[in-house]
């Protein structure tokens, strides 16, 4: 750590630390510096952003210049050119990471060859939607991490209402996840998308064989006709079996959690239209400028990061909780815990030394008010101090009697209330002690523009935490061992530790 850096940190450390009710007293205007709207739109007939309100969290203004002095002894403003210039920003394997000129902010050369790919997958997504491919009334599409939880998650948010075609993520190798598939389809009217990287991740394309010879014993007489691949490496596609007409690449400088604006949102597209497919990429586009082009506590994601590293370096908090008061975004909370977790769950900095302190909290989380009944006890009586982030959208996503959305809401807002102020008791069974943090963002409608948005604001929101802690957000090397292990079981021959050898007898797989 520089001495810049360790400088900031420490004068970070020494900041007091003031109850939230006394931050509100001491400052009136608190609300006006700390929520702010985003806007998604110039049209004013069609209002469309989000209030995102940060002053439920300790922040003050003496932490956020602290934290500016951290951004800037961490090189924020350089790192953070890299990332829209294409330059290497994932130093461990020496690349880019390109996703936000998927969306069309970026190195010129990569948004112009990002365009050229996406009208390749517009042309097959219009010639399933106009039969030009015979009748698709259902797309299974196979992936794992990155590579299904953006199209689950998208697919979910947005296609109840805009549902063109049924669509299907299956990511898990347990059969279960498949035959589920298959039940709700018809393999006459079934397409299969296969999403990996490098088209050679094994569950991924054990999944994919097992899905062809579902089709086969169904009587489809050519399941590889059937398939679309979505892939970084084209040519293994090919070899596999599918048709090069109907391999859709995307760069290899795209991450897999930060992948559903290539090819690997081709299950999105087919399931809402590319109409709305554009429109996700619009709202994404929209933060990626702001997050580019704005400095200091006006920069939204920064600001989020600022509260975020408060909690995780300063306070020690070791997790942070994300509640959806929308069932839309159910799966929401589920997507954040790769993003964040993947991205900034590291023990050592980009350059390979050890952090010092504490990295990416563990994010976790559910869906109001569901989860009010079953974990927010721990969040308001318990030990741990647990940020939290509410998400909610002012226009309800049903068509039942507004009492049910009238209800969520308030809800969601008394929640935020309830675990700052606390509530004094002279019982301590019955004694909320307050003073507990919460963030919440509030959106016009969830629409695609809009979910495109949130994204994207928790992409930069994570960039922005790993270039202040020092860390390399781009790389993942920790998931590789256990996928080594398991090939060496697959193999044989290999001697592991009493107990694992013991299960594998248990389960017959010695």
């Amino acid at each position: 750590m520089t001495d810049a850096r360790a400088t900031a940190w420490q004068q970070l450390a020494d900041q007091p630390r003031l109850p939230l009710a006394e931050l509100f007293a001491a400052d009136p205007a608190r609300v006006n510096w700390l929520a702010t709207r985003f806007e998604l739109t110039e049209d004013a007939d069609r209002p469309a952003g989000m209030l995102l309100d940060w002053s439920k969290t300790h922040l003050t203004r003496e932490l956020v210049d602290g934290f500016q002095a951290l951004a800037e002894a961490s090189n924020f403003t350089e790192m953070r050119r890299r990332l829209f210039a294409g330059e290497v920003v994932n130093p461990t394997e020496n690349r880019a990471a390109e996703h936000s000129a998927l969306r069309g902010v970026g190195k010129d050369s990569s948004v112009e060859e990002a365009e050229a790919l996406r009208n390749r997958m517009r042309l097959l997504v219009e010639a399933i939607h106009d039969g030009s491919l015979g009748e698709v009334r259902h797309l299974i599409h196979i992936g794992i991490g990155g590579s299904a939880l953006g199209p689950a998650l998208a697919v979910d948010a947005l296609a109840r209402d805009l549902e063109l075609v049924d669509v299907h993520v299956v990511a898990n190798i347990d059969g279960v996840a498949l035959e589920d598939a298959f039940a709700a389809c018809d393999p006459e009217t079934t397409m299969i998308a296969v999403a990996s990287k490098t088209f050679t991740t094994i569950e991924t394309m054990t999944n994919a064989a097992s899905a062809l010879k579902w089709l086969a014993d169904n009587g489809v007489d050519d399941p590889y006709g059937r398939v679309v691949a979505l892939t970084a490496y084209p040519e293994k596609a090919v070899e596999w079996g599918v048709d090069e007409t109907r391999v859709l690449p995307f760069a290899e400088s795209v991450g897999g959690r930060y992948s559903l604006w290539s090819s690997i949102g081709f299950p999105i597209a087919v399931a809402i239209g590319w109409e709305e497919f554009e429109a996700l990429l619009a709202g994404a586009a929209a933060v990626d400028r702001h997050f580019r082009d704005t400095d200091g506590i006006a920069n939204l994601p920064l600001r989020a990061a600022f509260a975020d590293l408060y909690y995780s370096r300063l306070r020690g908090c070791e997790t942070r909780a994300v509640f959806a008061y929308d069932q839309r975004l159910a799966l929401f909370p589920s997507y954040l815990q790769q993003l964040e977790m993947e991205s900034n769950g590291k023990s050592v900095t980009a350059e390979g030394q050890p952090v010092e302190g504490h990295t990416a909290p563990i994010t976790w989380g559910g869906v109001g008010t569901d989860a009010q009944h079953a974990v927010f006890q721990l969040l308001h009586q318990g030990t741990h101090l647990v940020p939290v982030d509410f998400i909610a959208s002012i226009a309800p996503g049903d068509m039942q009697d507004l009492a049910h959305h009238r209800i969520l809401l308030m809800n969601c807002f008394a929640q935020g209330a309830a675990l700052m102020e606390g509530k004094h008791s002279d019982d301590p069974a019955r004694n909320y002690p307050g003073d507990r943090p919460s963030a919440t963002i509030l959106v016009d409608d969830l629409d695609p523009e809009t979910l495109g948005a949130l994204i994207a604001f928790h992409e930069h929101r994570t960039f922005a935490s790993a270039v202040m802690m020092g860390i390399n957000p781009f790389d993942q090397f920790g998931v590789e061992l256990g996928k080594e292990i398991a090939n060496k079981i697959d193999a044989g021959g290999t001697t592991f530790d009493a107990s694992t050898e013991a299960l594998l007898k248990a389960a017959g797989l010695d």
